[in-house]
C-alpha cells in the first residue's frame, strides 16, 4: 500500500476515504523533523502551503504526486517537479464563485466604508445625522479595471457588469475574447487600465514577472479617487509604495485580501488606516467550497497513484 502525507488538517470523511487506498500520516507540523523522515518513502502529499522546493523533492525520492488544496501553485518549483516526473495538482473551478464573492465584497466595503462605519456606530459615535466626511462613493457605473482575467477575474467582473452596470476594462496576458463578447470588456495596456480606473482589482497570478507588477509608478498613474483591491498575492505589490500613496491620498482607499507577509505583522501601517479594509486572506474561505477543494484534492490524489490522470493536473505537458 502506497504511503501519503497529509500535512493539514482534512475533513474526516475525506480521511476514511484516503485511508482506504493508502496508508496515510498525518503531519500537519512541517517544521518537526518526522515530516523529512516520512517523506522518505511517501508516494503523495496533501494539503496547502507547503514550499516544494529541490531541498525538499531531494528528501522524497519516491513522490510521485503533489496534491495542492488550493488554486495556486506559486509554492511549488514547477522546474524541479517537472524534472522529477513528479506530478501537481491544484484546485481550480471549485472556488471560482466564493472567491470572486469576497474579492467583490471587499470592494464593495471599502467604497461604502462599510467597516469603518461599523465600527462608528458600536463605538457610539452615531448620535445623529452623519456628515460628508463619513459618505463613500458609488460603484454602480463606474469603471472596475480587472489585472488577470482568469477564472475568478472573470466572475468578479460578471458580479460588476451584470450586477452594478460597470464599464470592465482588463489587462492579461492575451485577450480573452468570450469576456469582450459577453461582458462587453475592453481590453487594455495596463498603463491605461491604471489611469481609467475608479475601481483596479489584481487577480494575476504569481510569478517572477509579476513580482510587485503594481508600485510607485502604477500608484501615481492611477485617478486620486481610484479603489485599490488586491486578491492575488501580496508579493505582487510594493507595499512601501501603496501606505505612501495611500498617505499622501494618491489614491483613495485599498480593500486587501493578501499581504506582503502573512499573517501581517502588529505593526503593518495598513492595519492603522481608516481607508483599508483587511481580510485574512480568505478568498475562498467557505465551509461549502472548502469541503469541495479538499475533495476534488483527493480525488486528484487517488486517482494520480492509480496510475490515472488526476482531474486537475497543472503540468500536462509531462504527462499527456
Amino acid at each position: 500500500m502506497k504511503k501519503i502525507i497529509v500535512y493539514n488538517p482534512i475533513y474526516s470523511d475525506l480521511l476514511k476515504i484516503l485511508q482506504k487506498h493508502f496508508q496515510v500520516v498525518e503531519l500537519t507540523n512541517v517544521e518537526n523533523p518526522e515530516f523529512i523522515h516520512e517523506l522518505k518513502d511517501a508516494h503523495g502529499i496533501i494539503g496547502s502551503g507547503l514550499k516544494v522546493d529541490r531541498t525538499l523533492l531531494d528528501e522524497a525520492p519516491n513522490l510521485e504526486i503533489i496534491c495542492n488544496i488550493s488554486v495556486g501553485y506559486d509554492n511549488l518549483d514547477m522546474e524541479a517537479v517537472n524534472a522529477r516526473g513528479i506530478m501537481a495538482t491544484n484546485t481550480p473551478d471549485v472556488l471560482t464563485d466564493s472567491t470572486a464573492d469576497t474579492i467583490f465584497g471587499l470592494l464593495l466595503a471599502t467604497a461604502r466604508r462599510i467597516t469603518e462605519l461599523d465600527q462608528y456606530v458600536k463605538s457610539g459615535q452615531w448620535t445623529g445625522k452623519i456628515g460628508e466626511d463619513l459618505y463613500g462613493v458609488d460603484i454602480h457605473h463606474k469603471t472596475l479595471g480587472i489585472i488577470g482575467m482568469g477564472r475568478i477575474g472573470k466572475a468578479i467582473a460578471e458580479r460588476a457588469h451584470f450586477g452594478f452596470k460597470m464599464k470592465i476594462l482588463y489587462h492579461n496576458r492575451s485577450r480573452k475574447l468570450n469576456a469582450e463578447e459577453q461582458l462587453q470588456a475592453e481590453y487594455v495596456s495596463l498603463q491605461k487600465l491604471l489611469q481609467q480606473s475608479d475601481f483596479v482589482c489584481l487577480m494575476a497570478p504569481l510569478s517572477p514577472e509579476t513580482v510587485q507588477l503594481i508600485g510607485k509608478q502604477e500608484f501615481s498613474l492611477m485617478k486620486k479617487t481610484a479603489i485599490f483591491v488586491n486578491g492575488a498575492r501580496g508579493q505582487m505589490v510594493d507595499e512601501d509604495a501603496l501606505v505612501e500613496a495611500l498617505k499622501k491620498r494618491e489614491i483613495c482607499a485599498a480593500g486587501l485580501d493578501v499581504y506582503e507577509k502573512e499573517p501581517v505583522e502588529p505593526n503593518n501601517p495598513l492595519l492603522y488606516m481608516k481607508n483599508v479594509v483587511t481580510l485574512p486572506h480568505i478568498g475562498s474561505a467557505t465551509l461549502e467550497t472548502r469541503y469541495k477543494m479538499a475533495k476534488l484534492a483527493a480525488e486528484n490524489l487517488i486517482k494520480g497513484l492509480q496510475g490515472e490522470i488526476p482531474p486537475s493536473l497543472i503540468n500536462k505537458e509531462v504527462f499527456i
